[in-house]
């Protein structure tokens, strides 16, 4: 059967039943753009397992002092423990203790201030790893922002090696717990290339749902073949956030991923950000996010 043969008829109905964010940007090739739903049309189930974030104004004391950039939580447990963090003049040893607005903590003798938030936004090439120190000695995504803020800031998820794209940096870890929590179904569109044509067969089992080499089912929310590129490159929406997901799904259908960039996510686009730089996030693209 010729490749002409083997080209699916196009989807009109992809992308087009969403309104578009006020951070959407990026087509990709006659990639059909698609947009992540505002906070007011979610609705999510009752809560199973794992709790939804909390967002309320106070914070663990632990988290306090590791946003003032002092240690690790971790390492702040052991502070608190030994006795030497006060909250309002009085000695903490509470684990869990929670800080609120404009009470005032000290270590050591001097007054913490909480670090301000920053979201950095990066368009990740490729031969970085996702990770802040990799033993190995190999190129990581921090090297690429190094000079873009004063304050620790950490990837919000993670793309591997050979893959470019969105990758969000922030030291506001509600709203990371928030983009990575599940029952959010925070989207993510790839544009995805593959080794060979994608049979209308293959198409039709990744809206249907593949197993990957785990066991687990797992199926895109959108996917249409781009136009003249000769059913090799696909446009691919999803809300899972499985480890390389997508390379596994396309492994599971018998293909083998030649290229893939993520070209959105949470609403956030490339666009005009060259591969390999980074930029701040405005006002707007943070309140999107946390509205999401």
């Amino acid at each position: 059967m010729s490749e002409r043969s083997n080209k699916p008829k196009g989807n009109s109905n992809f992308g087009k039943k969403k309104k578009p964010s006020r951070t959407s940007g990026e087509r990709s090739k006659g990639f059909s753009k698609n947009y992540s739903k505002g906070a007011t049309e979610q609705r999510f189930k009752k809560a199973k397992g794992d709790p939804l974030p909390s967002f309320s104004d106070e914070i663990r004391l632990n988290k306090y002092i590791a946003n003032a950039g002092i240690c690790s939580r971790r390492e702040a447990d052991v502070l608190i423990q030994s006795g030497i963090v006060e909250v309002n003049g009085k000695i903490i040893t509470e684990m869990g203790f929670k800080v609120k607005p404009g009470d005032q903590v000290k270590y050591d003798g001097g007054t913490l201030k909480t670090e301000k938030k920053r979201y950095v936004l990066l368009n990740k090439p490729k031969d970085f790893i996702t990770t802040m120190d990799d033993p190995m000695g190999r190129r990581t995504v921090l090297q690429l922002i190094d000079n873009a803020s004063k304050e620790r800031i950490y990837p919000v998820g993670r793309l591997d090696r050979n893959t470019t794209g969105v990758l969000l940096f922030t030291n506001d870890g509600d709203l990371t717990k928030k983009l990575t929590h599940p029952r959010y179904e925070v989207k993510k569109i790839y544009h995805v290339e593959v080794d060979r044509p994608l049979s209308v067969e293959h198409l039709k089992a990744l809206h249907a749902g593949v197993e990957l080499d785990d066991g687990d089912f797992v199926k895109v929310d959108k996917a249409e073949i781009i136009k003249d590129t000769r059913n090799r490159e696909i446009g691919v929406e999803i809300h899972s956030g499985k480890n390389r997901v997508i390379r596994r799904m396309f492994e599971a259908i018998g293909y083998k991923v030649a290229r893939l960039d993520r070209v959105k996510f949470a609403g956030l686009t490339k666009k005009d950000l060259p591969r390999g730089t980074w930029r701040h996030l405005t006002t707007k693209e943070v309140d999107f996010l946390r509205m999401t």
